[in-house]
């Protein structure tokens, strides 16, 4: 257990006696990667990352220079949250373009990782982004399958901690969008599908969700058509610097196709990444994120408070309800000549059950530091540890790419 540190408030230093567990993550992640980086120079650090990494198109880039030489990078995973555990798996990522792309297409990201957690989760997951050429069409979307416990605490943005209790399902969602770029450069314009499973529901006998019973608790069948809107002029998908990122779906579902419930559902996400400072590569990252839903809604539907994307220092779930409403800001600080970064975050956000339920006195903070270290500096891909307080909470956070 560390000296007590006067110079902070006691309170604060009553949290971090409190956590010091998870704080010791830090530390030694901290430890390990200075210990590594100054024992390894940069072209070390490269050739390591080729172990990992295969060239599907080798030969072809190699005879024609205009043709962008694809990258399969797979590597073993290992990542924290509070909702998983440390999860061990395989992680794969694939970079290309098509032929006929060149400087003015994007490079499309097709990733896949497939973990087993701690906690006894397994989880198979790709959120994809595809460019064709000269970006006239993206397609993106979300491929997801799980067996996932998780902790319930009741509905609403104000469920007591005590109410905790675990409850277990499976979950299998396929969401693929098709986009065509109209009227400006950078936007597009489709819909998609999107089909989400819960099924194989556990929970705990004579507790809390037994007791409440809220529509679809012991499983759903959503299947929905959507309408999609995305306007996004990044200069890098993984890690931007400068642009705008604005997706907008909005889904209506039936029993048609074998869904079990009728509703609709409205989601957005709104980020802008600007460089704050004109002799710094220091980036300045702003989100606002909204869940909507309305009418016969399952409760494997209701929005979530709390990832290690946004809300980070609450476990994700930790409320819910039909809509949320989030919003964070990051400052990314960049080490002048070197792989290594740090970064401060601060948000706010509230679920309800109507938009006009929305109260600004109601919202629930967090903040948050990070480590980050550079592990791909072409791609910008960052391996990424956090460290995040909300009210009367803190998580720790070890992922690899940025929160958003």
């Amino acid at each position: 257990m560390p000296q007590t540190l006067f110079f902070l408030p006691a309170s604060f230093q009553a949290r971090l006696l409190k956590n010091w567990f998870e704080i010791k993550w830090i530390l030694l992640l901290l430890l390990f990667f200075i210990i590594g980086s100054q024992h390894a120079r940069a072209q070390e650090i490269e050739e390591l990352k080729e172990i990992f990494t295969f060239h599907p198109n080798k030969k072809a880039a190699a005879k024609d220079s205009t043709l962008y030489k694809s990258k399969l990078i797979t590597a073993p995973v290992i990542s924290y949250s509070p909702e998983t555990n440390v999860g061990f798996g395989v992680g794969a990522k694939y970079l290309f373009k098509f032929k006929g792309s060149g400087e003015e297409t994007r490079t499309s990201n097709m990733p896949a990782t497939i973990q087993y957690t701690l906690n006894n989760q397994f989880i198979l997951y790709s959120g994809f982004e595809v460019f064709t050429n000269q970006e006239k069409w993206v397609i993106t979307g979300n491929l997801l399958f799980q067996n996932y416990p998780r902790l319930y605490f009741g509905i609403g943005n104000d469920s007591p901690k005590e109410n905790e209790e675990e409850y277990d399902y499976y979950q299998l969602t396929v969401e693929p969008i098709v986009l065509k770029r109209a009227f400006l450069k950078y936007l597009f314009l489709g819909g998609g599908v999107r089909y989400n499973r819960i099924y194989n529901v556990t929970t705990e006998e004579d507790g809390l969700l037994e007791t409440n019973q809220p529509e679809g608790y012991l499983g759903s069948t959503s299947v929905g058509a959507e309408f999609a809107a995305l306007y996004d002029d990044r200069e890098n998908i993984l890690n931007a610097s400068k642009g705008w990122y604005i997706e907008f779906t909005h889904g209506f579902y039936g029993k048609v196709l074998g869904g079990t419930n009728e509703f609709e559902l409205t989601r957005f996400d709104v980020r802008h990444y600007l460089t704050p400072f004109s002799k710094r590569k220091d980036v300045l990252a702003f989100q606002v994120l909204g869940y909507f839903s309305n009418r016969d809604v399952p409760f494997g539907e209701l929005a979530l408070l709390g990832s290690g994307e946004i809300m980070r220092g609450y476990r994700e779930g930790r409320f819910v309800d039909r809509g949320l409403m989030a919003a964070q800001v990051e400052y990314r600080l960049n080490i002048k000549n070197s792989r290594w970064g740090f970064v401060g975050f601060a948000g706010a956000g509230e679920v309800f059950r109507h938009p006009s339920d929305f109260n600004i006195g109601d919202v629930k903070p967090n903040a948050g530091i990070g480590i980050r270290f550079l592990l791909d500096q072409k791609e910008k891909l960052n391996l990424r540890v956090d460290y995040g307080f909300g009210e009367n909470t803190n998580n720790l956070y070890l992922n690899i790419a940025e929160a958003f």
